[in-house]
């Protein structure tokens, strides 16, 4: 007579082939995470931008930013962004130049997790290997 189940060597595959294919699901989980991060770091870095040159056809200027970066956008009486978004990873912020000697010009970055930095500038946005220097902006 022989007894119906499984033996120790097939439950242990099963259990390999299990853990495997969670292995594989979470790497894929953990990739789509960090790129949608640095979707919604860009996605920011565009929204301050739009709100800085909405201030500047207000006052052509862009706002003061000083060692600490703003908490909102606004001009005169106008706000242009009523919060100053934060950056999504919990290592990560993003990188304001400090301005105060010359309005005309603006620049905020943010650390891309995939390598590299998004930086906005009163020229525009774009993909760059350093974080911002308002120095290096015309």
């Amino acid at each position: 007579m022989r007894k119906k189940g499984f033996t120790l060597i097939e439950l242990l595959v099963v259990i390999a082939i299990i853990g495997i294919l969670a292995t594989l699901v979470l790497v894929a989980l953990g990739n789509a995470r960090r790129r949608a991060r640095d979707a919604r770091r860009q996605s920011d870095m565009n929204q301050i931008a739009l709100a800085m040159e909405m201030c500047y056809e207000e006052e052509q200027q862009y706002i003061l930013i000083g060692t600490e970066p703003p908490t909102s956008i606004a001009v005169g009486g106008v706000t242009c962004m009523k919060d100053v978004p934060d950056d999504p990873g919990s290592a990560r912020v993003y990188t304001w130049s400090n301005n105060s000697t010359a309005r005309q010009t603006y620049c905020v970055s943010a650390d891309l997790e995939d390598g590299g930095y998004f930086m906005c500038t009163q020229e525009g946005c774009r993909e760059e290997t350093t974080a911002c220097d308002i120095s290096s902006t015309p």
